[in-house]
C-alpha cells in the first residue's frame, strides 16, 4: 500500500509520480482513504512544482476511470463534443451542438453550472419550462438517435474523483494548477466516450487565464494530454476582453440563441466562434475533408434551418417545448428593464468583462454560494460592442432585473465597467477591437512540464 505521505513527498521535492502512485491518489479521493487534507497537501505540491505530459496524462485516465466510461452504440455519426473555459455571453455550446448534429455528427455535451464571474450551459436551458438535464440513460439514447445532439449534466457517476478534487482545490487555492485543469476537463469528456474534442480557451479581462501565456500554457496541455489519452482534440484561444455576442444572462442569452439559429440576428463575433469551432469539430469526426468544406457545411446547416430543427427536437426530447417559436414565449422576463445611459459623448473604448459578469451575478444570474437559486430572468441585452460610437445618454446596455433597486445598482456597475474615450482625435485614433479567434492549436506541442 502507498502511504499517502509518501506520494505528497515525492511531489513536493519535485520527483515525477509514477502511475501506481496517481492511481492512489485517485483510488483515495473515491475511497475516502486520502483525508481532504492529504488532498489537499498533493493538489498544492502539484500546482507548485507541475506536472509532465506522462504524469497528466496518467492522472487523468485514473480519474476517466474513476466512474462509468460511457459507450454509444449504433450511433449514426462519430461522438463529438465541444468545451469552453468559460466567459460572459458565452453561449457558443447551444448553436454548435446542433450544427455538429446536422452535418451528421453526434454529440452528447456534458456541460456545468456557472462559475464565478462566468455562466453555465446548464443554467441557461433550465430557463426553457421543462428541460431535463438529468435525463434517463434510455431517454439520452433516444435524444441523440433522433436529434443528434443533446446537452446535459455529467450525472453522480462520472468522473467522481474530480467532483472531489474540485470541491478541495476550490477552498485551497489550487484551482489555478494547469495539470489539474487540464485532468479535470479532459476526465468528464474521455468518461463521455468521445471520438473528438474541440476546446474554446478564452483570454482577456473576462477569462479564467487573463494572459496570453497562460491560456497557451493551458490550451497546449488540454491538447497533448487528450492526445496522449488518445481523444483527437484542437484548441482555439478565443478573446474575452468583450461580451460574446450581444447578451449575458440565462433566459436572455436563449433567446439569442434561438435567434441566431433561426436566422433573426447573427452577431459577427460569435458566429465566427461558432463557425470556427464547428468546423474544426466537423474536420476531427471525419465529416469534412479540410477547413473549407466543413466551414461551408456548418453554414448550410444554419442557412437551410436544418440546425434550428435539430435544436428543436432536443430541447422537446428533454421535456421542453415542441417547436422553437413556443419555446421563446415560454422563456420567463425580467419584471424591470431599463437602459444604461452614457456618462458622455466617446468611443466604447475597453470594457472589463469580468465586472460585467460579477454584475449579473449580483442580479441573481449567477451563484455567490454553490447552493443559490439562478434567477433565470435576468441580465443584459443589447451590449454594445467595442469600437462603437456614443452620445450621452445613449444606451450602452440593456438591464434586466428583478427590482428597481437591483436594476439601478446594474447600472451604477454597468457604467463603471465600460470605459468611453472622449476621444478628441476622432475614432480613428483608437485601436481596433483585437481579433476573436486569437490563436490555434491543431497538434499537440513538444512536451513540457505544465
Amino acid at each position: 500500500m502507498l502511504l499517502p505521505a509518501e506520494v505528497i513527498r515525492a511531489k513536493r521535492d519535485r520527483h515525477a509520480l509514477a502511475p501506481a502512485q496517481i492511481e492512489a491518489f485517485v483510488r483515495g479521493l473515491i475511497d475516502g482513504s486520502w483525508s481532504e487534507g492529504q488532498a489537499a497537501a498533493l493538489s498544492m505540491a502539484i500546482l507548485l512544482n507541475g506536472m509532465d505530459p506522462g504524469e497528466c496524462v496518467a492522472l487523468t485516465r485514473a480519474m476517466t476511470h474513476s466512474g462509468e466510461v460511457l459507450r454509444w452504440p449504433d450511433m449514426p455519426g462519430p461522438v463529438l463534443d465541444k468545451h469552453s473555459t468559460g466567459g460572459v455571453g458565452d453561449k457558443v455550446s447551444l448553436m454548435l451542438a446542433p450544427i455538429v448534429a446536422a452535418c451528421g455528427g453526434v454529440v452528447p455535451m456534458i456541460s456545468g453550472r456557472g462559475l464565478g464571474h462566468t455562466g453555465g450551459t446548464l443554467d441557461k436551458l433550465e430557463s426553457l419550462p421543462g428541460y431535463g438535464v438529468e435525463p434517463s440513460r434510455e431517454t439520452l439514447l433516444a435524444v441523440l438517435r433522433d436529434a443528434g445532439c443533446a446537452i446535459v449534466g455529467a450525472g453522480p457517476t462520472l468522473a467522481p474523483a474530480d467532483k472531489r478534487l474540485y470541491a478541495i482545490r476550490d477552498v485551497t487555492a489550487t484551482v489555478e494548477s494547469v495539470p489539474l485543469i487540464t485532468a479535470s476537463i479532459l476526465s468528464k469528456k474521455l468518461a463521455a466516450g468521445l471520438q473528438g474534442l474541440v476546446l474554446d480557451v478564452k483570454v482577456g479581462n473576462g477569462a479564467f487565464m487573463p494572459g496570453l501565456d497562460d491560456a497557451r500554457a493551458l490550451a497546449g496541455s488540454l491538447v497533448a494530454v487528450a492526445s496522449g489519452a488518445g481523444l483527437p482534440a484542437q484548441a482555439l484561444i478565443t478573446d474575452m476582453n468583450q461580451v460574446l455576442g450581444h447578451s449575458a444572462g440565462n433566459a436572455v442569452e436563449v433567446r439569442e440563441a434561438i435567434d441566431f439559429l433561426s436566422g433573426v440576428e447573427r452577431e459577427p463575433r460569435l458566429l465566427e466562434v461558432t463557425l470556427a469551432l464547428a468546423a474544426r469539430l466537423l474536420c476531427l469526426g471525419g465529416l469534412a475533408a479540410g477547413m473549407p468544406e466543413a466551414r461551408a457545411q456548418a453554414l448550410r446547416a444554419l442557412d437551410s434551418g436544418a440546425a434550428a430543427e435539430r435544436f428543436a427536437r432536443m430541447v422537446a426530447g428533454l421535456g421542453g417545448a415542441g417547436d422553437l417559436r413556443q419555446a421563446v414565449q415560454q422563456l420567463p422576463a425580467a419584471p424591470v428593464q431599463c437602459d444604461v445611459p452614457a456618462l458622455q459623448d466617446g468611443v466604447l473604448a475597453a470594457t472589463d468583462v469580468r465586472a460585467i459578469g460579477l454584475a449579473i451575478v449580483a442580479l441573481g444570474g449567477g451563484r455567490r454560494r454553490a447552493g443559490d437559486r439562478i434567477d433565470t430572468r435576468v441580465g443584459l441585452t443589447q451590449v454594445l460592442p467595442l469600437g462603437a460610437s456614443v452620445r450621452k445618454g445613449q444606451p450602452l446596455a440593456r438591464v434586466h432585473a428583478a427590482s428597481q433597486g437591483d436594476a439601478e445598482a446594474a447600472v451604477a456597475a454597468l457604467q463603471a465597467a465600460m470605459h468611453i474615450d472622449e476621444n478628441p482625435r476622432g475614432p480613428a485614433a483608437l485601436p481596433a477591437p483585437g481579433p476573436v479567434i486569437c490563436e490555434e492549436i491543431t497538434q499537440a506541442p513538444s512536451p513540457r512540464s505544465v
